[in-house]
Protein backbone atom coordinates (compact mmCIF):
# COMPACT_ATOMS: atom_id res chain seq x y z
CA UNK A 1 0.00 0.00 0.00
CA UNK A 2 2.75 2.60 1.04
CA UNK A 3 4.76 1.63 -2.15
CA UNK A 4 1.75 2.37 -4.27
CA UNK A 5 0.96 5.57 -2.51
CA UNK A 6 4.58 7.15 -2.51
CA UNK A 7 4.28 7.47 -6.19
CA UNK A 8 0.85 9.15 -6.27
CA UNK A 9 2.14 11.75 -3.81
CA UNK A 10 5.16 12.49 -5.43
CA UNK A 11 3.03 12.60 -8.67
CA UNK A 12 0.58 14.83 -6.79
CA UNK A 13 3.69 16.66 -5.54
CA UNK A 14 5.08 17.11 -8.91
CA UNK A 15 1.67 18.43 -10.44
CA UNK A 16 1.94 20.81 -7.52
CA UNK A 17 5.34 22.04 -8.79
CA UNK A 18 4.27 21.61 -12.22
CA UNK A 19 1.43 23.91 -10.99
CA UNK A 20 3.65 26.43 -9.80
CA UNK A 21 6.00 26.59 -12.40
CA UNK A 22 3.12 26.65 -14.97
CA UNK A 23 1.44 29.61 -12.94
CA UNK A 24 4.56 31.71 -12.55
CA UNK A 25 5.25 31.01 -16.07
CA UNK A 26 1.83 32.06 -17.04
CA UNK A 27 2.36 35.22 -15.28
CA UNK A 28 5.62 36.21 -16.72
CA UNK A 29 4.18 35.47 -20.37
CA UNK A 30 1.05 37.42 -19.20
CA UNK A 31 3.37 40.50 -18.17
CA UNK A 32 5.28 40.47 -21.37
CA UNK A 33 2.14 40.19 -23.16
CA UNK A 34 0.82 42.85 -21.17
CA UNK A 35 4.17 45.09 -21.73
CA UNK A 36 4.12 44.31 -25.03
CA UNK A 37 0.85 45.82 -25.65
CA UNK A 38 1.47 48.84 -23.65
CA UNK A 39 4.50 49.43 -25.81
CA UNK A 40 2.76 48.73 -28.87
CA UNK A 41 -0.24 51.17 -27.62
CA UNK A 42 2.57 53.73 -26.86
CA UNK A 43 4.38 53.00 -29.82
CA UNK A 44 0.76 53.32 -31.93
CA UNK A 45 0.31 56.91 -30.03
CA UNK A 46 3.17 58.20 -31.19
CA UNK A 47 2.72 58.91 -34.71
CA UNK A 48 -1.30 59.90 -33.82
CA UNK A 49 0.34 63.25 -31.87
CA UNK A 50 1.30 65.58 -34.58
CA UNK A 51 -1.66 64.70 -36.84
CA UNK A 52 -3.66 65.94 -33.87
CA UNK A 53 -1.83 68.73 -33.41
CA UNK A 54 -2.07 69.78 -37.30
CA UNK A 55 -5.67 69.35 -36.85
CA UNK A 56 -5.81 71.75 -33.53
CA UNK A 57 -3.76 74.31 -36.18
CA UNK A 58 -6.02 74.02 -38.78
CA UNK A 59 -9.22 74.28 -36.45
CA UNK A 60 -7.55 77.59 -35.15
CA UNK A 61 -6.67 79.02 -38.95
CA UNK A 62 -10.22 78.35 -39.73
CA UNK A 63 -11.43 80.14 -36.36
CA UNK A 64 -9.46 83.27 -37.63
CA UNK A 65 -10.44 82.82 -40.91
CA UNK A 66 -14.43 83.15 -39.86
CA UNK A 67 -13.34 85.87 -37.58
CA UNK A 68 -11.77 87.69 -40.36
CA UNK A 69 -14.63 87.48 -42.68
CA UNK A 70 -17.12 88.11 -39.83
CA UNK A 71 -15.24 91.62 -39.40
CA UNK A 72 -15.56 91.85 -43.05
CA UNK A 73 -18.75 91.06 -43.65
CA UNK A 74 -19.87 93.82 -41.14
CA UNK A 75 -17.99 96.71 -42.10
CA UNK A 76 -19.09 95.81 -45.82
CA UNK A 77 -22.65 95.56 -44.33
CA UNK A 78 -21.86 99.07 -42.73
CA UNK A 79 -20.94 100.86 -45.77
CA UNK A 80 -23.94 99.70 -47.69
CA UNK A 81 -25.85 100.44 -45.16
CA UNK A 82 -24.00 104.01 -45.47
CA UNK A 83 -24.43 104.33 -48.68
CA UNK A 84 -27.88 103.33 -49.08
CA UNK A 85 -28.70 105.82 -45.84
CA UNK A 86 -26.78 109.00 -47.50
CA UNK A 87 -30.20 109.40 -50.20
CA UNK A 88 -32.12 109.09 -47.38
CA UNK A 89 -30.73 111.75 -44.77
CA UNK A 90 -30.67 114.20 -48.22
CA UNK A 91 -34.00 113.53 -49.04
CA UNK A 92 -35.18 114.09 -45.53
CA UNK A 93 -33.11 116.73 -45.15
CA UNK A 94 -32.53 119.41 -48.44
CA UNK A 95 -30.03 121.62 -46.09
CA UNK A 96 -27.40 119.15 -46.73
CA UNK A 97 -27.52 119.16 -50.38
CA UNK A 98 -27.55 122.66 -50.35
CA UNK A 99 -24.35 122.71 -47.99
CA UNK A 100 -22.76 120.41 -50.35
CA UNK A 101 -23.34 122.94 -53.54
CA UNK A 102 -21.85 125.86 -51.67
CA UNK A 103 -19.39 124.36 -49.84
CA UNK A 104 -19.11 128.19 -48.03
CA UNK A 105 -17.46 126.15 -44.95
CA UNK A 106 -14.69 125.05 -46.67
CA UNK A 107 -11.85 128.05 -45.86
CA UNK A 108 -9.13 127.28 -47.89
CA UNK A 109 -6.13 128.18 -47.73
CA UNK A 110 -6.62 128.24 -44.31
CA UNK A 111 -4.95 130.78 -41.71
CA UNK A 112 -4.94 133.81 -43.88
CA UNK A 113 -5.79 137.13 -43.29
CA UNK A 114 -8.68 138.39 -45.59
CA UNK A 115 -7.81 141.86 -43.99
CA UNK A 116 -4.65 141.56 -45.22
CA UNK A 117 -4.09 140.75 -49.39
CA UNK A 118 -0.47 141.85 -49.31
CA UNK A 119 0.23 138.51 -47.38
CA UNK A 120 -0.55 136.82 -50.52
CA UNK A 121 1.62 138.60 -53.01
CA UNK A 122 -1.42 141.64 -53.86
CA UNK A 123 0.76 144.35 -52.52
CA UNK A 124 -1.20 147.03 -54.77
CA UNK A 125 -4.81 145.72 -53.29
CA UNK A 126 -7.18 147.39 -50.72
CA UNK A 127 -9.78 145.10 -48.57
CA UNK A 128 -13.16 146.29 -48.41
CA UNK A 129 -16.54 145.83 -46.79
CA UNK A 130 -19.63 146.53 -48.32
CA UNK A 131 -23.03 146.50 -46.82
CA UNK A 132 -25.74 145.45 -49.53
CA UNK A 133 -28.32 144.57 -46.62
CA UNK A 134 -29.26 145.18 -43.46
CA UNK A 135 -27.72 141.90 -42.00
CA UNK A 136 -25.25 141.22 -44.75
CA UNK A 137 -21.68 142.34 -45.14
CA UNK A 138 -19.31 141.55 -48.46
CA UNK A 139 -15.99 141.32 -47.52
CA UNK A 140 -13.92 143.02 -51.09
CA UNK A 141 -10.74 143.03 -52.87
CA UNK A 142 -9.72 145.88 -55.14
CA UNK A 143 -6.42 145.17 -57.09
CA UNK A 144 -5.00 147.93 -59.41
CA UNK A 145 -3.51 147.32 -62.53
CA UNK A 146 -0.09 146.25 -62.04
CA UNK A 147 1.76 149.28 -63.22
CA UNK A 148 0.61 151.42 -60.24
CA UNK A 149 1.81 148.85 -57.91
CA UNK A 150 4.53 151.39 -56.28
CA UNK A 151 1.91 154.43 -56.49
CA UNK A 152 -0.08 152.04 -54.60
CA UNK A 153 1.93 151.79 -51.85
CA UNK A 154 0.14 152.93 -48.72
CA UNK A 155 -2.41 154.13 -49.89
CA UNK A 156 -6.34 154.17 -48.29
CA UNK A 157 -9.32 152.92 -49.55
CA UNK A 158 -10.14 156.26 -50.71
CA UNK A 159 -7.41 156.25 -52.94
CA UNK A 160 -8.46 152.92 -54.59
CA UNK A 161 -12.03 154.23 -55.28
CA UNK A 162 -11.41 157.30 -57.30
CA UNK A 163 -8.84 155.16 -59.15
CA UNK A 164 -11.74 152.75 -60.67
CA UNK A 165 -12.63 156.46 -62.54
CA UNK A 166 -9.12 155.27 -64.57
CA UNK A 167 -9.12 154.87 -68.06
CA UNK A 168 -8.31 151.31 -67.36
CA UNK A 169 -11.10 148.47 -67.93
CA UNK A 170 -12.41 146.77 -64.57
CA UNK A 171 -12.83 143.27 -64.27
CA UNK A 172 -15.56 142.06 -61.69
CA UNK A 173 -14.70 138.51 -61.06
CA UNK A 174 -16.94 136.11 -59.41
CA UNK A 175 -15.73 133.03 -57.74
CA UNK A 176 -16.84 129.68 -57.68
CA UNK A 177 -17.87 127.27 -54.50
CA UNK A 178 -15.79 126.22 -51.67
CA UNK A 179 -12.73 128.37 -50.60
CA UNK A 180 -12.83 132.39 -50.28
CA UNK A 181 -11.11 135.15 -52.32
CA UNK A 182 -7.99 134.49 -51.25
CA UNK A 183 -7.71 131.04 -52.65
CA UNK A 184 -4.34 130.40 -54.59
CA UNK A 185 -5.67 129.90 -58.33
CA UNK A 186 -7.98 133.40 -57.39
CA UNK A 187 -5.26 135.31 -56.26
CA UNK A 188 -3.25 134.00 -59.57
CA UNK A 189 -5.52 134.60 -61.85
CA UNK A 190 -5.71 138.55 -60.32
CA UNK A 191 -1.92 138.86 -61.04
CA UNK A 192 -2.24 138.36 -64.49
CA UNK A 193 -5.16 140.61 -65.02
CA UNK A 194 -3.35 142.87 -63.65
CA UNK A 195 -0.52 142.60 -65.08
CA UNK A 196 -2.74 143.03 -68.18
CA UNK A 197 -4.09 146.57 -67.01
CA UNK A 198 -6.88 145.87 -65.39
CA UNK A 199 -8.58 146.44 -62.12
CA UNK A 200 -9.62 143.60 -60.17
CA UNK A 201 -12.81 143.83 -58.11
CA UNK A 202 -13.39 140.34 -56.59
CA UNK A 203 -15.97 139.56 -52.93
CA UNK A 204 -17.02 136.87 -50.63
CA UNK A 205 -20.51 136.33 -51.30
CA UNK A 206 -22.82 136.30 -47.73
CA UNK A 207 -21.83 133.30 -45.95
CA UNK A 208 -18.18 132.69 -47.46
CA UNK A 209 -15.01 134.18 -46.10
CA UNK A 210 -15.67 136.64 -43.67
CA UNK A 211 -18.38 137.45 -45.14
CA UNK A 212 -21.44 137.56 -42.59
CA UNK A 213 -24.66 136.27 -44.28
CA UNK A 214 -26.30 132.73 -45.36
CA UNK A 215 -25.80 131.71 -48.91
CA UNK A 216 -28.61 131.35 -51.06
CA UNK A 217 -28.76 131.63 -54.93
CA UNK A 218 -31.19 135.05 -55.17
CA UNK A 219 -28.96 136.56 -52.34
CA UNK A 220 -25.53 135.56 -53.77
CA UNK A 221 -26.96 137.12 -57.28
CA UNK A 222 -28.22 140.64 -55.32
CA UNK A 223 -24.41 140.72 -53.71
CA UNK A 224 -22.90 140.72 -57.00
CA UNK A 225 -25.65 143.17 -58.21
CA UNK A 226 -24.36 145.63 -55.46
CA UNK A 227 -20.76 145.21 -56.16
CA UNK A 228 -21.19 145.82 -59.66
CA UNK A 229 -23.42 149.23 -59.33
CA UNK A 230 -20.84 150.32 -56.69
CA UNK A 231 -18.14 150.03 -59.18
CA UNK A 232 -20.61 151.76 -61.90
CA UNK A 233 -20.73 154.36 -59.67
CA UNK A 234 -16.71 154.69 -59.45
CA UNK A 235 -15.73 154.08 -62.49
CA UNK A 236 -17.77 156.36 -65.07
CA UNK A 237 -17.31 155.44 -68.71
CA UNK A 238 -14.47 152.68 -68.30
CA UNK A 239 -15.57 149.33 -69.91
CA UNK A 240 -16.47 147.06 -67.01
CA UNK A 241 -16.53 143.33 -67.60
CA UNK A 242 -17.92 140.46 -65.52
CA UNK A 243 -15.63 137.06 -65.21
CA UNK A 244 -17.88 133.71 -63.59
CA UNK A 245 -15.78 130.83 -62.63
CA UNK A 246 -17.20 127.22 -61.95
CA UNK A 247 -20.53 127.90 -59.57
CA UNK A 248 -19.34 131.95 -60.35
CA UNK A 249 -20.50 131.05 -63.57
CA UNK A 250 -24.36 130.71 -62.61
CA UNK A 251 -23.88 134.25 -60.54
CA UNK A 252 -22.38 135.62 -63.25
CA UNK A 253 -25.30 134.89 -66.12
CA UNK A 254 -28.14 135.38 -63.30
CA UNK A 255 -26.68 138.84 -62.75
CA UNK A 256 -26.03 139.55 -66.64
CA UNK A 257 -29.69 138.86 -67.14
CA UNK A 258 -30.90 141.09 -64.72
CA UNK A 259 -28.50 143.73 -65.82
CA UNK A 260 -29.91 143.08 -69.53
CA UNK A 261 -33.10 143.45 -68.29
CA UNK A 262 -33.04 146.48 -66.86
CA UNK A 263 -30.85 147.86 -69.87
CA UNK A 264 -27.68 148.25 -68.00
CA UNK A 265 -25.82 145.63 -69.52
CA UNK A 266 -21.99 144.90 -69.16
CA UNK A 267 -19.26 145.31 -71.54
CA UNK A 268 -18.53 141.58 -71.73
CA UNK A 269 -19.83 138.24 -70.26
CA UNK A 270 -16.34 135.77 -69.38
CA UNK A 271 -17.20 132.55 -68.38
CA UNK A 272 -14.61 130.20 -67.21
CA UNK A 273 -15.52 126.51 -66.62
CA UNK A 274 -19.47 127.10 -66.93
CA UNK A 275 -21.97 124.55 -66.55
CA UNK A 276 -25.77 124.51 -68.16
CA UNK A 277 -27.32 124.10 -65.36
CA UNK A 278 -27.17 123.26 -61.59
CA UNK A 279 -29.15 119.93 -61.93
CA UNK A 280 -26.97 118.61 -64.90
CA UNK A 281 -23.31 119.69 -62.96
CA UNK A 282 -24.46 117.35 -60.27
CA UNK A 283 -25.48 114.78 -61.99
CA UNK A 284 -21.91 114.87 -64.04
CA UNK A 285 -20.17 115.84 -60.73
CA UNK A 286 -17.58 113.24 -59.38
CA UNK A 287 -19.46 112.97 -56.50
CA UNK A 288 -22.24 111.50 -57.94
CA UNK A 289 -20.76 108.77 -59.94
CA UNK A 290 -21.33 106.25 -57.21
CA UNK A 291 -24.84 106.81 -57.24
CA UNK A 292 -25.69 107.91 -60.64
CA UNK A 293 -27.68 104.54 -61.27
CA UNK A 294 -28.89 104.67 -57.92
CA UNK A 295 -32.90 103.60 -58.40
CA UNK A 296 -34.58 107.32 -57.84
CA UNK A 297 -31.51 109.21 -57.99
CA UNK A 298 -33.17 112.34 -59.64
CA UNK A 299 -35.72 112.24 -56.50
CA UNK A 300 -32.92 111.52 -54.17
CA UNK A 301 -30.39 113.82 -55.14
CA UNK A 302 -31.57 116.55 -57.95
CA UNK A 303 -35.34 117.59 -56.48
CA UNK A 304 -34.04 118.91 -53.01
CA UNK A 305 -31.41 121.09 -55.34
CA UNK A 306 -34.54 122.40 -56.87
CA UNK A 307 -36.06 122.90 -53.76
CA UNK A 308 -34.20 124.61 -52.08
CA UNK A 309 -34.31 127.39 -54.98
CA UNK A 310 -31.11 126.38 -56.17
CA UNK A 311 -31.26 126.19 -60.32
CA UNK A 312 -28.15 129.01 -61.51
CA UNK A 313 -30.04 127.84 -65.33
CA UNK A 314 -26.66 128.74 -67.20
CA UNK A 315 -28.87 127.67 -70.11
CA UNK A 316 -32.19 129.37 -69.85
CA UNK A 317 -30.31 133.04 -68.79
CA UNK A 318 -28.32 132.82 -71.86
CA UNK A 319 -31.39 133.47 -74.01
CA UNK A 320 -31.95 137.14 -72.30
CA UNK A 321 -28.34 138.26 -72.59
CA UNK A 322 -27.21 141.00 -74.85
CA UNK A 323 -23.66 141.35 -74.65
CA UNK A 324 -20.31 139.39 -76.14
CA UNK A 325 -19.03 136.22 -74.48
CA UNK A 326 -16.30 134.54 -74.20
CA UNK A 327 -16.40 130.83 -72.83
CA UNK A 328 -13.15 129.52 -71.74
CA UNK A 329 -12.84 125.55 -70.51
CA UNK A 330 -10.70 123.32 -70.58
CA UNK A 331 -11.05 119.74 -71.94
CA UNK A 332 -9.36 117.54 -68.81
CA UNK A 333 -11.53 119.40 -66.28
CA UNK A 334 -13.11 116.71 -63.93
CA UNK A 335 -15.38 119.05 -62.01
CA UNK A 336 -17.41 120.62 -64.74
CA UNK A 337 -17.24 118.29 -67.71
CA UNK A 338 -16.04 119.70 -71.07
CA UNK A 339 -19.12 119.15 -72.84
CA UNK A 340 -21.47 120.97 -70.49
CA UNK A 341 -19.62 124.01 -71.20
CA UNK A 342 -20.07 122.86 -75.27
CA UNK A 343 -23.50 122.69 -75.31
CA UNK A 344 -23.83 126.15 -73.30
CA UNK A 345 -21.78 127.80 -76.55
CA UNK A 346 -24.17 125.97 -78.47
CA UNK A 347 -27.28 127.40 -76.85
CA UNK A 348 -25.92 130.62 -76.46
CA UNK A 349 -25.03 130.59 -80.42
CA UNK A 350 -28.25 129.91 -82.04
CA UNK A 351 -29.95 132.53 -79.20
CA UNK A 352 -31.71 135.45 -80.80
CA UNK A 353 -29.95 137.87 -77.94
CA UNK A 354 -26.40 137.48 -79.37
CA UNK A 355 -27.23 138.24 -82.68
CA UNK A 356 -25.89 141.40 -82.77
CA UNK A 357 -22.71 140.26 -80.26
CA UNK A 358 -19.52 138.09 -80.25
CA UNK A 359 -19.99 134.96 -79.12
CA UNK A 360 -16.81 132.80 -78.83
CA UNK A 361 -15.98 128.97 -77.34
CA UNK A 362 -12.50 128.97 -76.35
CA UNK A 363 -11.22 124.75 -75.49
CA UNK A 364 -7.78 123.59 -74.03
CA UNK A 365 -6.56 120.58 -74.96
CA UNK A 366 -6.29 117.86 -72.24
CA UNK A 367 -2.50 117.78 -72.62
CA UNK A 368 -2.35 121.69 -71.22
CA UNK A 369 -3.41 120.24 -67.73
CA UNK A 370 -5.56 123.25 -67.01
CA UNK A 371 -8.18 121.27 -65.52
CA UNK A 372 -10.83 123.19 -63.70
CA UNK A 373 -8.95 126.16 -62.20
CA UNK A 374 -5.44 126.37 -64.32
CA UNK A 375 -6.97 128.10 -67.00
CA UNK A 376 -4.81 131.70 -66.08
CA UNK A 377 -1.46 129.71 -66.63
CA UNK A 378 -2.09 129.59 -69.97
CA UNK A 379 0.31 131.98 -72.43
CA UNK A 380 -2.44 132.32 -74.82
CA UNK A 381 -4.87 134.23 -72.60
CA UNK A 382 -3.33 137.54 -72.81
CA UNK A 383 -4.03 137.55 -76.85
CA UNK A 384 -7.68 135.71 -76.10
CA UNK A 385 -8.95 138.65 -74.16
CA UNK A 386 -7.37 140.88 -76.19
CA UNK A 387 -8.97 139.53 -79.70
CA UNK A 388 -12.30 139.35 -77.72
CA UNK A 389 -12.26 142.37 -76.05
CA UNK A 390 -11.65 144.24 -79.57
CA UNK A 391 -9.07 146.28 -78.32
CA UNK A 392 -5.97 147.20 -77.92
CA UNK A 393 -3.69 146.09 -74.67
CA UNK A 394 -5.05 148.39 -71.84
CA UNK A 395 -3.54 151.49 -71.62
CA UNK A 396 -0.46 150.69 -69.44
CA UNK A 397 0.76 154.48 -68.66
CA UNK A 398 -0.33 156.21 -65.08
Amino acid sequence: MRKRTEPVALEHESCVGLGSSSSGLTASVLDADCRLKRNLRLAGKAPAEPRCAADAGMKRALGRRKGMWFQLRKILLCILGLYVAIPFLIRLCPGIQAKLIFLNFVRVPYFIDLKKPQDQGLNHTCNYYLQPEEDVTLGVWHTVPAVWWKTAQGKDQMWYEDALASSHPVILYLHGNAGTRGGDHRVELYKVLSSLGYHVVTFDYRGWGDSIGTPSEPGMTYDALHVFDWIKARSGDNPVYIWGHSLGTGVATNLVRRLCERETPPDALILESPFTNIREEAKSHPFSVVYRFFPGFDWFFLDPITNNGIKFANDENVKHISCSLLILHAEDDPVVPFHLGRKLYNIAALSRSFRDFKVQFMPFHSDLGYRHKYIYKSPELPRILREFLGKSEPELQH
